[in-house]
């Protein structure tokens, strides 16, 4: 007779956090292996969580709608059905913070035992004590992408809406909390000694950039308002984070798909019913990228501070989009699978992201990101950099074009080709314009000559 721990998992590298959503059982109820539990949400997935083993559900920490630290103990499983089951409001506190209703329908981290937290030493960052009092101090990296800087602005909603109240950007402070996460007494601290840039009456300020503050938006007459999803309000904040620590640039390129086109057209049929799997234009772009991020090898790294990490894994993201958000899941090991090897990964991944049937491992690790706002017939776009990637390649819609093409005889005829405009955003800190042009044309020419034994 034994208890199993079930724990809020990490759904991505740069989640410090995530929101039990709903529970699907309910204390007493029997659950086999792998069988969903619970739901949750973050800025990178909203997904079902599978039992770690099979029994019955004992006890019930974290509420629904609850925001916790990862390595939170929500709930635990009697392995033999039968033994003594806990009720819900007994718990004992668990490893990591536990949000409780704070005044003004806010939640803020309850203290608890902390959870273990993996610290990165860099050459440039040497050991330190954690100071008895609680202080901040500005962070010496300021790029956003150390474990401690994103611990630090994934920080609890509580202390989120009051430094957004005060424009206090948290990821250029130093807290008391495990890895210097951000405490709801640091930063009431910090304002008080009067280092805040800005104030202003609760509710009333909104933070932009550079610390100024601008008037809060008030409903009208007839307007309608709605709370955002947690999971959109982490897009939108991991979106923000993102562009305050990247200097994005955005190139341009027309790739000419009508050869690919015409072997999809040619081969189609026989590769579905070789592999059973719908062939699409992507696993043939995934596979030009793959060679592109072998070739460019600074387009598949990460910013550590002073420091390039260059991946040796190539790790494609691909964005899919869901009806109450967005979710990347990964392409692990892109440079080791064949076309039908990518189809067949990218089919399945897309299609359990949209039945919430991703694991926790399907989005992390990934190293470059593709998104394809073309099938809603975008042309093109700049996206935002999925950190802490250096890069995020957009695909415009395919579709049939005039074009000027020349001929062996030097003459100029119009022909309707099949194209796309495709963007690259890039981190100008690491990437300069030439390599990320270079990079592209790349990419466009292992597409416009894609071999027909390719498949």
């Amino acid at each position: 007779m034994a208890r199993v721990d079930i724990i809020m998992p990490q759904m991505g590298e740069s989640i410090a956090e995530g929101t039990l959503s709903k529970w699907l059982k309910k204390v007493g109820d029997e659950v086999k292996r792998d069988e969903p539990i619970f739901e949750i949400s973050t800025d990178k997935d909203d997904a079902e969580i599978p039992a770690p083993a099979a029994g019955v559900i004992a006890e019930i920490i974290v509420k629904e709608g609850e925001t916790v630290a990862v390595q939170t103990v929500v709930a635990r499983l009697e392995t033999e059905k039968g033994a003594a089951i806990a009720a819900p409001d007994s718990a004992a506190p668990t490893a990591g913070a536990v949000s409780q209703p704070a005044a003004g329908g806010s939640r803020a981290a309850t203290p608890a035992a902390p959870a273990p937290q993996r610290e990165v030493a860099t050459p440039s960052s040497p050991s330190r004590q954690q100071p008895a009092a609680p202080a901040i101090a500005a962070s010496h990296s300021g790029n956003g992408n150390s474990f401690e800087d994103r611990v630090r602005t994934r920080s609890s909603p509580l202390v989120r809406k009051i430094a957004a109240e005060h424009g206090v950007n948290i990821a250029s402070l130093q807290g008391s909390g495990v890895a210097g996460r951000v405490t709801k007494r640091d930063i009431l601290g910090f304002i008080e000694s009067g280092a805040a840039t800005t104030s202003a009456p609760q509710g009333g300020r909104l933070a932009a950039a550079g610390g100024h503050a601008l008037p809060m938006p008030q409903a009208w007459p007839g307007d309608v308002v709605e709370p955002m999803s947690k999971m959109r309000a982490l897009i939108s904040e991991h979106m923000v984070a993102s562009r305050q620590t990247s200097a994005h640039v955005t190139s341009f390129i027309e790739i000419d798909f009508t050869r690919v086109a015409r072997i999809r057209a040619k081969k189609r049929a026989e590769f579905e019913a070789a592999t059973g799997q719908k062939l699409t234009y992507m696993p043939f772009i995934i596979k030009a990228v793959t060679q592109g991020l072998q070739a460019f090898p600074v387009m598949n790294s990460s910013v550590a501070g002073t420091n390039i990490i260059y991946r040796k894994q190539i790790n494609i993201g691909v964005a899919v989009a869901l009806d109450w958000g967005l979710i990347v899941p990964v392409i692990k090991r892109a440079e080791d699978l064949s076309l039908s090897g990518i189809t067949r990964a990218l089919n399945d991944l897309a299609a359990r992201a949209r039945a919430k049937k991703l694991s926790p491992e399907e989005v992390q690790e990934g190293t470059f990101t593709i998104t394809n706002p073309g099938v809603f017939g975008s042309l093109m776009g700049t996206p935002i950099i999925n950190q802490p990637q250096v890069a995020i390649m957009g695909v415009g819609a395919i579709e049939k074009r005039p074009k000027i093409l020349t001929g062996a005889d030097g003459e100029d005829t119009i022909a309707i080709r099949t194209c796309a405009y495709f963007s690259i955003s890039f981190d100008h800190r690491v990437i300069d314009g030439a390599i990320a042009d270079q990079f592209l044309a790349f990419v466009k020419k292992t597409i416009e000559t894609f071999p027909e034994t390719g498949l």
